[in-house]
């Protein structure tokens, strides 16, 4: 008995390990990660009611990806050009040793996207241009070799095609509709990156004046456009097509800007249709309206496009259009400023009548135009730039000195005297004065007299030749 009673105390320990140890292998470990239980996991997403609305938007945008992507292309090019030569190897003696001037192979990159199953696609004109061979790649992969069918620089827009059939192709939205603060999308290859999207807002319409192309009408926006992105499209949550990414401010962020499909779409037509693209010439030079110019012609905006000059023989000129009259609408549509009625022409249609309504004289006229193709259009004569010599004398109220043009055209200006209201407008040396409120300045004496007339405080319109250019001038007689 006295044994069995040692043993007792080390079989219950014995025991108790055992359950112990058999408590410890039925223990949980604690995992290295939480996963959500929108997976089939233990953990609860952090955030359980997401707005609808929000869920909403997120798919929209899934969806336009998803549908759009396959008909956005990557564009990519070689091009020669010539390697920048020191001024001694330009020397044909250089040439004749050491052979003619290097040559580099550039290789640059951009978007465009298909508009035809057999393998039309828009882009732009810089991604395409001096290229010597263009490759197009595909969503699924594929690339193909393209070809050039024609270019616009103007607008910088250009269409390729590619040998293929059945492919998706984009659908083309209104971008007359937009409104700043709906929803912009971008899909292209920014540095290369296949298939990127992007996403912001319509910032702004109807941009112009920007020193980027000569007929402007960019939208602008917010959403991300970088190099590579040139030749995209622009999309609306319907994953309509309404502009092509084209431009960027380098200086700032969140500032791109893209053709509207509107204007792009007779431009790309016309390309494909005949390789180039041919528009409506009116036969006029023109000029903003400013606030000084409103008031001087009794206008009570500073809008529409003064005419600042008539080629003779040209359409205007055949349908009445006088210098001096300011152009407020073509076709029903109102004239904002001059690039505005320069896209309004190129886009009449050549050879159509349009009606033209004028403001002259304090009065409204409605004319009918024939437009001519710009092609048709006469170089303008150049003109013998009239340097004028310098003459002592003092300088008349507006602070010019003038002297007699040649030919009875006018007077010329010798002298602008700085701090003169004619100087502060704008009048420069060399130009020739040819109106004054209207009134022929044919000579000294008459100029003389029409500015004697004017009162102290007074306004004076005055049309000046500079050049080849006719510019009004409004400004305040002091």
């Amino acid at each position: 008995m006295n044994h069995l009673t040692r043993l007792f105390p080390l079989l219950l320990a014995v025991l108790f390990c055992a359950g112990a140890l058999g408590g410890c292998s039925e223990k949980k470990e604690t995992p290295l990660f939480l996963e959500s239980n929108r997976k089939g996991r233990e953990a609860e997403a952090p955030v359980k009611d997401v707005p609808t609305d929000i869920l909403s938007t997120q798919k929209a945008f899934s969806n336009v990806s998803k549908k759009v992507t396959p008909s956005v292309v990557n564009i990519s090019t070689v091009s020669r050009k010539k390697s920048i030569q020191p001024f001694f190897e330009t020397n044909p003696l250089f040439e004749e040793f050491f052979g003619a001037p290097q040559t580099r192979r550039d290789k640059s990159l951009g978007s465009g996207f298909l508009i035809s199953k057999d393998g039309y696609i828009v882009t732009n004109d810089h991604v395409i241009r001096d290229a010597e061979s263009i490759q197009v790649k595909l969503s699924n992969d594929k690339v193909y070799d393209a070809k050039v069918v024609g270019g616009d620089q103007k607008t910088d827009i250009a269409v390729i095609k590619i040998s293929a059939t059945d492919l998706p192709v984009a659908v083309l939205g209104d971008s007359d509709k937009l409104d700043v603060g709906q929803w912009a999308i971008a899909i292209g290859n920014p540095f290369g990156l296949d298939r990127t999207m992007t996403v912001g807002v319509i910032s702004a319409t109807g941009r112009s004046n920007m020193g980027i192309e000569t007929y402007e009408n960019f939208i602008q926006t917010d959403a991300s456009i970088n190099p590579g992105n040139s030749g995209g499209p622009l999309l609306n949550v319907y994953g309509e097509v309404v502009g092509i990414n084209t431009a960027i401010v380098a200086a700032g962020q969140g500032i791109g800007f893209a053709i509207p499909i509107n204007m792009a779409k007779p431009v790309f037509s016309q390309l494909i249709q005949k390789g180039s693209v041919s528009r409506g010439y009116m036969g006029v030079t023109i000029q903003p309206v400013t606030e000084e110019l409103a008031q001087s012609f009794g206008l009570k905006q500073a809008k529409g496009a003064l005419v600042n000059d008539v080629i003779k023989g040209g359409p205007a000129d055949k349908a009445g259009v006088r210098q001096g009259d300011v152009i407020t609408a073509l076709n029903g549509s109102e004239v904002k400023d001059p690039s505005h009625l320069q896209r309004l022409v190129a886009d009449a249609g050549i050879g159509k009548v349009a009606k033209i309504s004028v403001f002259r004289d304090g009065k409204a006229l409605e004319l009918s135009i024939t437009l001519a193709s710009a092609d048709s259009a006469p170089k303008q004569r150049q003109r013998e730039e009239r340097s004028g010599r310098q003459q002592e004398g003092e300088a008349d109220m507006l602070g010019l000195i003038v002297e007699n043009a040649e030919g009875g055209e006018g007077v010329v200006v010798v002298d602008a005297v700085r701090g003169g209201a004619a100087a502060e407008a704008g009048i420069k040396r060399g130009d020739v004065i040819v109106l004054i409120n209207r009134k022929r300045t044919g000579s000294t004496a008459e100029y003389a007299r029409v500015i004697q007339q004017a009162a102290p405080g007074g306004r004076l319109t005055i049309l000046v030749r500079r050049g080849n250019a006719s510019i009004y001038f409004a400004l305040r007689v002091k």
